[in-house]
Parts: C-alpha cells; sequence; structure tokens
C-alpha cells in the first residue's frame, strides 16, 4: 500500500471569492475546472507540483448554487461542504485550506488499512466530470456524513483512471514547499499515513491545523486550516 498527497482542498463560500483569493493571495487566476454532478460542487485548479510532490494540485471548491447534491438523501457532499460550521466559517473568513486528497493504485484496500484502525473512511464512489481533453473519471473515498475526519488531516483517497488532471494543467508558477499536519493525536495520525504508505507529511502535536507553504509570484505563502 503506498499513498502520496494529489492535491489540497480549498474550499469557498461562492467559486467568484475562491478565483479571487487565489488572485490576491497567491498572485495567479486558478485555471479551468469543472462541475462535480454527483455532489453539486464545482472548482478551479493550479499545479503546485515539484520533484517531492509529483502532479500535484490546489484545487478551489465551492457548492454550485444552480446544480443540487445528487447523492441520496440523507447523505451529505465531500469535504464536509454541507456542515453548518463550515459554512459559517467560509462565510466570517473566507476561503481557505480544509483538507487533502492522497492518490492511490488501490482505494478499496486503504479503506480497509484505516478500518483495521477503527476508521471508516467511507465508501468508495465512481465520479467523473467533463473536460476539454475529454471525460476525467475517478474512484474517491466519501462518508454518509460528508466527514473529512482529523480535522481534515486524514486525507480523502482517490484512484483515477487512465487520466490524470495535472497533465493538462498550464504551468502556474506556483510550487507546493512543504505540507504539516498538526493534530492533539499525532500517533494516531501517524499510524494511519503509515497504514497508507503516506510519506512526506510533517505530523507534529498541536491544535489541529494543515499548513502548506508555497512558493508563488508574491513569495513564500502559508495557508493555514486552523481547525475548521
Amino acid at each position: 500500500m503506498t499513498a502520496q498527497v494529489d492535491h489540497m482542498v480549498v474550499a469557498a463560500a461562492s467559486l467568484a471569492e475562491g478565483v479571487q483569493w487565489c488572485e490576491r493571495v497567491l498572485g495567479v487566476t486558478p485555471g479551468p475546472g469543472g462541475e462535480h454532478a454527483l455532489m453539486g460542487t464545482h472548482n478551479r485548479l493550479i499545479t503546485v507540483a515539484t520533484p517531492t510532490f509529483a502532479q500535484a494540485y490546489l484545487e478551489i471548491i465551492a457548492i454550485h448554487s444552480g446544480a443540487p447534491c445528487a447523492r441520496p438523501v440523507g447523505t451529505k457532499r465531500w469535504f464536509d461542504l454541507d456542515d453548518p460550521d463550515m459554512h459559517l466559517r467560509l462565510q466570517q473568513r473566507g476561503p481557505q485550506l480544509v483538507h487533502f486528497v492522497a492518490r492511490t493504485a488501490r482505494a478499496q484496500a486503504g479503506v480497509r488499512a484505516l478500518a483495521r484502525l477503527g476508521l471508516d473512511r467511507g465508501e468508495v464512489l465512481q465520479a467523473s466530470r467533463m473536460t476539454a481533453q475529454g471525460l476525467l473519471d475517478w474512484q474517491i473515498t466519501v462518508r454518509e456524513d460528508g466527514q473529512r475526519l482529523f480535522f481534515g488531516a486524514l486525507p480523502t483517497l482517490i484512484q483515477w483512471g487512465e487520466v490524470h488532471p495535472a497533465d493538462s494543467m498550464a504551468p502556474s508558477g506556483i510550487t507546493l514547499q512543504s505540507l504539516q499536519a498538526h493534530h492533539p493525536r499525532p500517533d494516531a495520525l501517524r499510524a494511519c499515513y503509515e497504514a497508507l504508505g503516506l510519506t512526506g507529511i510533517e505530523v507534529t502535536p498541536g491544535p489541529p491545523n494543515l499548513v502548506a507553504t508555497l512558493q508563488t509570484p508574491r513569495g513564500l505563502v502559508t495557508l493555514e486550516s486552523r481547525g475548521i
């Protein structure tokens, strides 16, 4: 079992706010994304890849007001986007880093590995969206309640089909320098990463916080979740 950082998730109250945040904070306009019919969300994307974080990118995501969630009644959107506390934080503080997604070739095995630690990472769902290059498809773990777990520090797992979205992204001038996870239960979080074969993320004790350091046209920029 191996996994690696695939992308970071920046949530926004609206996609327009997310684009404005990206231009103001990172100094670039995000590239195109698409719509997720299953979740009623849409996104914009930016490559942040380096040799250490190959094919990594940043996703700016928001609920699409004109597209209802197609999940069964009683289930929630991914990344806690239906959570009232998340809504309040995004309205009060604006777009912010909330989560990251780890890429693996064995999503089902990853779910079983976490289950052995007593964690329900969720069902492996089939998802897709249309792009200018054709249909992009993937498998992704989503709990019925949409929760991220460990305040966003336990990654959602994704298994891509034949095409990875970063393959068609234009250079952005932004690179991911490091990703850190702070949590009051660092040993438990490390055990999860080890079960997934996930490396490259420093885990330290402390209040819940994801910290991503990016080299950007505006210099070094640090994004933090601060327990959201």
